[in-house]
């Protein structure tokens, strides 16, 4: 997708799912590990907002045991609530939520710049992933990033993950196994490929790490192993986690500013609570994960997974609240599908017939937030794109 001085930008407008995944796309989900000794699921007296686990090297707790079967499946892609409770400040996503003015949310066309020969490359930005590996590896190639193999081509080109790699896709552990691999690729080209900390990243190892440890939760006890299952939490997964993966985990940043881009998983002000800058706001969930608190990494996990912040009246001030604090003059996000934004509807079981109609990422609040979140879970559409978006 190189392209030589003078050229016009190419405008992207093909979907995913018109876009042929390539040969490399399709490998099967590894298989499950066997002999674990299946174990019940504890009584879902809980609320589903866990939080984070330990930093580098996990301390010795609890490993979440195998599962002979799941919970019932949340009904809706959004973040699940355990039995009738839902703890304080707890948005869930719904199918009825009040469609918004279409003025205030746009749908954008992406373009693809030139790239730079010499210096810092082009920016891309990855939205909400679950597990979904065939269709990133699909939306990787179609941007030029990958080449037919799986393997970095992008050159000096910059591209962030805003998070959430696991839980309801089919090969979630695939995915975190081939940013890892992506990020040392980009590395060796001059280019770099990072990630976010997302709220299911925080819910995996919380589940790991803490499986069925009561957990205050602030409407009952909880525990995050409940509520990683009711949010779709796949025991290939968990079978296939390795601490190297745990450990990755728990170093990614959670807020970060790139070319006037303040880029975070949740469309939250929650991060507002863990520091005034960036870096301290990266250090101090940092620090949270290593304390290994089950308390205070559930909290965490519950302030993140809040949501629709800059969507309703005074979304705007709280965008300018955030930019105020860390920076920036847009704020780029996931966490949030796109349809749910809109108060669309659409489906879990991948029909594209009635599925939602996600052409690009959507620009709101006053064009101060970018929602990038495709709603991939729902028969919509991973986005990768560059930024900036030209409207």
């Amino acid at each position: 997708m190189t392209q030589g001085a003078g050229q016009e930008p190419v405008v992207r407008t093909a979907t995913l799912r018109d876009f042929r995944v390539p040969p490399y796309a399709q490998t099967p989900v590894p298989p499950q590990a066997q002999g674990a000794p299946p174990s019940s699921v504890p009584p879902h007296t809980t609320d589903p907002h866990p939080p984070a686990p330990g930093a580098p090297v996990p301390p010795t707790a609890a490993s979440a045991p195998p599962h002979t079967a799941a919970p019932p499946r949340a009904p809706h892609p959004g973040n699940a609530v355990v039995g009738d409770e839902q703890p304080e400040g707890y948005t869930p996503t719904e199918r009825d939520l009040p469609v918004i003015r279409r003025g205030d949310t746009v749908q954008v066309q992406t373009v693809t710049e030139p790239r730079s020969d010499e210096g810092r490359g082009p920016l891309f930005v990855v939205g909400d992933v679950h597990g979904y590996l065939d269709e990133l590896l699909a939306a990787l190639g179609e941007q030029g990033l990958i080449d037919a193999e799986g393997n970095w081509a992008a050159g000096n080109a910059r591209l962030w993950f805003l998070g959430d790699f696991t839980d309801r896709g089919p090969d979630g552990i695939g995915v975190i196994d081939l940013v890892m691999r992506l990020s040392a690729e980009a590395a060796a080209a001059g280019g770099y490929c990072k990630a976010l900390m997302g709220n299911h990243e925080l819910l995996l190892i919380g589940a790991k790490r803490f499986a069925d440890t009561p957990v205050n939760s602030g409407a009952g006890t909880a525990t995050f192993q409940a509520a990683w299952l009711l949010n779709g939490g796949q025991k290939a997964d968990m079978d296939r986690l390795q601490d190297v993966h745990l450990q990755w985990m728990s170093r990614l940043d959670a807020v970060v500013e790139e070319d006037g881009h303040l880029l975070m998983h949740s469309d939250t002000t929650a991060y507002l609570d863990y520091g005034s800058s960036i870096e301290g706001v990266n250090d101090t969930i940092t620090a949270i994960l290593t304390r290994n608190d089950a308390d205070e990494c559930w909290d965490l996990f519950r302030k993140l997974t809040k949501r629709f912040a800059f969507r309703d009246e005074g979304g705007s001030q709280a965008v300018r609240e955030l930019l105020a604090t860390y920076g920036g003059q847009r704020v780029v996000h996931g966490h949030s599908p796109i349809p749910y934004l809109l108060g669309e509807v659409g489906t879990e079981e991948g029909d594209d017939s009635s599925g939602p109609v996600v052409n690009g990422p959507h620009v709101y609040a006053d064009g101060l937030a970018i929602a990038m979140d495709g709603g991939v879970t729902m028969a919509g559409k991973l986005l990768v794109v560059q930024l900036p978006l030209h409207d």
